[in-house]
């Protein structure tokens, strides 16, 4: 097995990772689960939340396949989806609210907060576009930022200030957006040429 390691698929993946994950716009919500909850183990959370994306990485195309769909299909499935997060991000508008979580446990921030729906989705996406190799250098650079700011959330928060962290998020949701619509036109055509 020969890797190829590509600079480029690696920064792009890392990019859609990062505006997908977010982990910059959901500083409010960590700060306020620290005020319910106390203390938030970063290091655990940001475990859990690579081995929930490394396993869909790998098991995600066999679960698609036991349901009866291709890659193809589920890549413009995320191109919706992550085309719909980013209008949230730059609208500042919510379309989906989960509910509020209760406790500040793996649950809340692992999963759904890091490896959500869209992160999981554009994995697969990414999948039928790029290096497994590539994307998992991208989730680990990914993790270790996440991991950086869970441990650092309210100085970051002190820092950028309510605007910074709105301009970050607006600026990655037209970033993420310009990424839906390459991911559709890409798989678009091989659906239809079946």
């Amino acid at each position: 097995m020969t890797l190829n390691f590509d600079l480029r698929e690696i920064a792009t993946a890392s990019m859609v990772l990062f505006a997908v994950i977010d982990i910059l716009g959901s500083i409010p919500i960590i700060i306020g689960l620290r005020k319910k909850v106390g203390h938030i183990q970063s290091e655990k959370a940001s475990v859990v939340a690579a081995c929930i994306m490394v396993a869909f990485l790998f098991l995600g195309e066999e679960i698609l396949d036991l349901i009866g769909i291709d890659v193809n299909s589920f890549a413009v499935a995320g191109a919706f989806i992550i085309f719909f997060l980013a209008i949230e991000m730059i609208l500042g508008i919510t379309i989906y609210k989960d509910d509020e979580p209760e406790s500040a446990s793996i649950v809340p921030i692992a999963f759904p907060l890091i490896a959500g729906a869209g992160t999981l989705t554009s994995i697969l996406s990414l999948r039928a576009e790029y290096n497994v190799e590539n994307i998992i250098i991208a989730i680990v650079i990914n993790i270790i930022f996440v991991y950086i700011v869970l441990k650092s959330s309210t100085k970051l928060e002190k820092i950028l200030g309510k605007n910074g962290v709105n301009v970050i998020r607006k600026v990655f949701g037209v970033i993420l957006m310009a990424i839906a619509v390459k991911l559709f036109a890409a798989n678009i055509n091989e659906l239809f040429n079946q």
